[in-house]
């Protein structure tokens, strides 16, 4: 049993807008969700900006004690999978809910929780950690609380791989699908990252740009003078459902799941292989599982967050599978406007893979102002443009050596 995966809705939240739409038609304008930050002082930080959600309600479901009571990451990822539901026009009263299940992860979890907790018990005594610490802080509660919130018993955890969280719940996913043991699952990424020991852990590592001058100019994937990514936040799901389901209840069908594949670099905790062999490999399982041949892709939605070795490494990759059709293909980065959502990032650049290839529109890398030669790929430079792909693939790598890589197939 094989069954063939579709998309029939999407969910996102983030600085550019909590609806597909919203999102969708900024990152085509070009538009930067990149700014100072505004939910905290951050004048001791050498880094003081990032792509914050500053426009969030909380599901209407959840009451002012369950809002007081849930991490932000979770409120995130439920609101996100309640609008890929809409979108989906499942009926859930009538639905299978014994079938249907919800994968979705985090890299971090309630990492604003945890530390706030930690800092109650150092400073104060263990009495004043809250008795709520540990739901709120665990990575797996945002699969919970979707699956408590929709009543679905379906297959349900969290996968939580750094960067290539959503992918991984997408693959997940599907291979629940595929096996017949789902009908339909809720997949993706959420993240809280935007708070004060995020923002220090990055920063100290060095792994942020520190253009606190231009916070809208510091994602720079593919230019030769980028210096770093951008801290983002927020959420990102697909209802995905078996081809045979979505057809028997009219469904209509965004995008559908062709292929995927994941490797690991085996090299080190942080730094990419810098002859990007491991997400070469990955790429080249995607394309095998598939069984479609390498010339058909036409798009890469890169990981390129706008690091120096990290992008080049990409690059690299890229060639060594496509070779000279590598000059046909667009290879363009979400991250240049939304920055780096980590263990979202792979699950809302799904979302934007699907809608570039549905719509024909395939949104620019700004601020690529004197590209790099070692990247030397159409990034689609700071304008949009029009072409009508079948094929693209989406690329996402977590530290510790994670690749990953989904293709993804216009309906």
């Amino acid at each position: 049993m094989n069954k063939e995966v579709v998309v029939t809705g999407l969910g996102v939240v983030s600085s550019l807008g909590n609806s597909v739409d919203e999102l969708f038609n900024h990152l085509i304008a070009g538009k930067s969700g990149i700014a100072s930050i505004e939910r905290f002082d951050t004048e001791k930080f050498p880094v003081k900006f990032g792509s914050e959600v500053t426009k969030f309600d909380p599901p209407a479901f959840f009451s002012p004690k369950e809002v007081s009571r849930t991490s932000r990451y979770v409120q995130y990822i439920v609101s996100a999978a309640h609008s890929a539901v809409e979108m989906a026009g499942l009926d859930n009263d009538n639905l299978d809910k014994t079938r249907a299940g919800v994968i979705c992860g985090s890299g971090m979890g309630g990492i604003e929780v945890f530390t706030q907790n930690a800092v109650a018990m150092t400073n104060r005594n263990p009495s004043r950690v809250s008795p709520f610490f540990i739901p709120q802080a665990i990575t797996n509660m945002g699969s919970g609380t979707v699956a408590i919130s929709l009543g679905w018993m379906g297959p349900n955890w969290s996968v939580s791989s750094a960067c290539a969280t959503g992918n991984h719940s997408i693959m997940n996913a599907v291979n629940e699908i595929r096996g017949g043991r789902a009908d339909v699952i809720i997949a993706g990424g959420a993240e809280e990252a935007i708070c004060p020991a995020a923002l220090a852990g990055f920063a100290n590592m060095r792994a942020l740009s520190r253009r606190n001058d231009a916070p809208e100019k510091a994602s720079r994937p593919c230019d030769k003078d980028r210096d770093g990514f951008v801290l983002a936040e927020g959420a990102a799901t697909l209802c995905l459902e078996s081809r045979e389901h979505a057809e028997a209840r009219g469904a209509t069908i965004l995008g559908i799941i062709k292929g995927f594949g994941s490797s690991c670099d085996a090299h080190h905790i942080s730094a990419p292989l810098e002859t990007g062999d491991g997400v070469a490999l990955a790429i080249n399982s995607a394309i095998k599982d598939a069984d479609i041949a390498k010339e058909d892709i036409g798009l890469v939605n890169g990981h390129m967050t706008s690091t120096p070795l990290g992008d080049a490494a990409e690059v690299k990759a890229i060639k060594k599978i496509f070779g000279t059709h590598t000059q046909d293909m667009l290879v363009h980065s979400t991250k240049s406007m939304i920055g780096h959502l980590l263990g979202a990032a792979s699950a809302i650049e799904a979302v934007v893979t699907i809608m570039c290839l549905k719509e024909g529109k395939i949104h620019p890398t700004i601020n690529v102002e004197n590209q790099d030669p070692e990247c030397d790929v159409n990034c689609v430079p700071n304008t949009m443009v029009e072409k009508d792909i079948e094929f693209g693939i989406s690329n996402s790598f977590g530290f510790g050596g994670h690749n990953s890589c989904v293709i993804f197939q216009k309906p």
